[in-house]
């Protein structure tokens, strides 16, 4: 079913500094996952699956790459009539916040004409830089049927983890009574997930009056929600069941493209009635040569194996030689390992060499190893 009524905004301007060399040139939306994706395709996907036509994309930080990926809205199936996927860069101002989004609500504040354009009821506000499939049409099924103001998605974690994130307390009709970020000693476990749909109309009212705010962050964390808690507006939560990863340092991206070689993996990738949506490349299929072993692995196309991979995810073109060995890592496009070459735990940038009998990581080490630059 459409959801003509709601316009689905993107927040994908983040650095994603934690990735270190993986975002020096690319925003954090645009990093490449599970072997043939970026971060981006899901939100998009999820956008496109859940019958929304008309999603703005709105990016800052290295966004050359990013902007140019997402254009092609046929990616996700919106770019027939009355629907697209729109490019929405900082706009310039005469302070010295040319050209900036200053906090996650000055993004939509800054972009209020473009929704307006929709004349929409209702507008969802979206993390660009998560891993998950979520239906947000039944998430505004939820938010209709409370008869709410605003309705935010909520992650159950545990509760010796609450305190690294947005916590949100709620009433037993799901109401949300206090949010509280990053408490000492949580009330709940219930953590925001980022993932907001508000009614547009109070939204609108509430932006307007926040930009002429000189003491706030312009953020929906730290000023629009908490203001609208006081002023008795109805806030419900929204729980979600299902995988949801924040892949915000190099550890957490290894272990979501490890996740997928799971038995119990939650993502299921190759659902065909929620399909992840991504850029098709034009290459080969894989080659495995005759002295080649794959063992629980994920190898994408235009591969060229010859070596050993074991629990590891290969991106396109992906080159390895004679005896040597791929454990446990994540190994991005257009990379050359070397005969003989070892890799353990390890996340290697895209187009990277690994010349023959290197060693790269420790498969007893704690943390990953993230490898961005040739390795003689």
């Amino acid at each position: 079913m459409r959801q003509n009524n709601m316009v689905a905004m993107i927040l994908a301007g983040g650095r994603g500094s934690r990735l270190h060399a993986l975002t020096k040139k690319i925003a954090k939306p645009a990093v490449y996952y599970g072997g043939k994706y970026r971060i981006i395709d899901f939100p998009l996907s999820n956008c496109a699956n859940s019958g929304i036509d008309n999603v703005g994309v709105l990016t800052q930080y290295e966004s050359t790459l990013l902007n140019s990926y997402v254009s092609a809205g046929g990616r996700w199936g919106l770019d027939a009539k009355d629907s697209g996927v729109y490019v929405l860069p900082p706009r310039e101002k005469e302070d010295a916040d040319l050209g900036a989004y200053r906090g996650t609500a000055d993004a939509i504040s800054q972009n209020i004409d473009f929704v307006d354009t929709f004349n929409p009821e209702y507008v969802l506000i979206l993390s660009g830089d998560h891993i998950y499939k979520m239906n947000y049409a039944k998430m505004l099924s939820h938010h209709k049927a409370c008869d709410a103001d605003a309705t935010i998605a909520v992650l159950p974690v545990p509760m010796e983890e609450a305190s690294r994130f947005g916590i949100m307390n709620t009433d037993e009709s799901e109401r949300i009574i206090e949010f509280e970020e990053k408490p000492e000693h949580p009330k709940s476990n219930l953590a925001s997930m980022g993932i907001y749909i508000f009614n547009w109309k109070l939204l609108r009212k509430m932006l307007q009056a926040d930009m002429d705010n000189p003491e706030s962050s312009h953020d929906f964390g730290k000023d629009i929600i908490p203001k609208m808690l006081a002023e008795g507006k109805r806030l419900y939560a929204y729980k979600f069941q299902g995988y949801w990863k924040d892949v915000g340092t190099i550890d957490s991206l290894w272990e979501a493209n490890m996740d997928l070689l799971s038995k119990n993996n939650e993502l299921d990738l190759a659902d065909q009635s929620w399909k992840i949506y991504t850029e098709d490349v034009a290459t080969m299929p894989h080659y495995l040569g005759k002295d080649a072993q794959i063992v629980r692995s994920c190898v994408n196309q235009g591969c060229y194996i010859n070596g050993k991979v074991e629990g590891s995810v290969l991106f396109t073109n992906v080159k390895v030689a004679k005896n040597a060995q791929v454990n446990d890592s994540v190994i991005m496009p257009d990379v050359e390992i070397g005969e003989g070459a070892v890799i353990n735990r390890a996340i290697v940038a895209q187009g990277v060499k690994i010349d023959p009998g290197a060693v790269v990581g420790d498969p007893k080490s704690e943390h990953i190893e993230l490898i961005s630059k040739r390795v003689r």
